[in-house]
């Protein structure tokens, strides 16, 4: 029998100890399945492999048919929350989590979309934090970059985090130390769903 898309998830996030790294073990049921897919083509995969060249542009997101129909899903919205919780590196995570992308509003596509294009979630808002491209330091090991889709909460007002929070701050050190745990509980955000890749920090010889 072939296994479940959604308990699928938890089985990868387990493997690579993400649970109970980042998330604490019992903190949801998958609900939503989702891929990122960067404007060249790579796809992140429940802990494929990629190279950091493959990953430098802000990507899409791409809601699986096989959530069901747009119809029941209403106007729901959601956050997705990008993270490195090996900040420096994994064995001294001493900026664990490392927060590379806040983005909010997403929406489902038009249920006339036929085209990839047409596939991808709908950004109704500006990144809440900027896109920033992996860039592991050297001979830092392995890491592993976390994609965390939230449904935000029902309201007759679009979901926003508020200006002036911490989650606007761009810079590398505004950046370091998030919890998306506490953060999703902050703002009554749920958390749905989960992917993620992996990738090697480049080698250098120790001087």
């Amino acid at each position: 029998m072939a296994t479940d898309p959604l308990s699928s998830i938890l089985s990868a996030l387990k493997r690579e100890q993400i649970i109970p790294d980042v998330l604490p073990e019992s903190t949801f049921t998958p609900s939503v399945l989702f891929s990122v897919v960067f404007p060249n083509g790579a796809e992140v995969n429940l802990g494929n492999y990629m190279d950091v060249s493959e990953t430098q542009d802000e990507p899409e997101i791409r809601f699986a048919a096989l959530n069901g129909s747009w119809d029941d899903a209403g106007e729901a919205s959601y956050t997705l929350a990008m993270l490195d919780p090996d900040a420096p590196s994994r064995a001294d995570p001493i900026y664990r989590t490392f927060r590379h992308w806040v983005i909010t509003g997403l929406k489902s596509p038009p249920l006339t979309a036929n085209s990839a294009e047409a596939l991808n979630a709908l950004k109704t808002h500006p990144s809440t934090t900027p896109y920033r491209p992996p860039g592991p330091r050297p001979n830092s090991g392995l890491h592993r970059y976390i994609f965390l889709l939230f449904q935000e909460p029902a309201s007759a007002e679009p979901f926003a985090v508020p200006q002036g929070a911490h989650e606007y701050g761009a810079a590398l050190e505004e950046r370091r130390s998030w919890s998306p745990v506490a953060f999703a509980e902050k703002y009554g955000l749920k958390l749905v769903g989960a992917n993620y890749f992996l990738v090697n920090a480049p080698e250098v010889p120790q001087v």
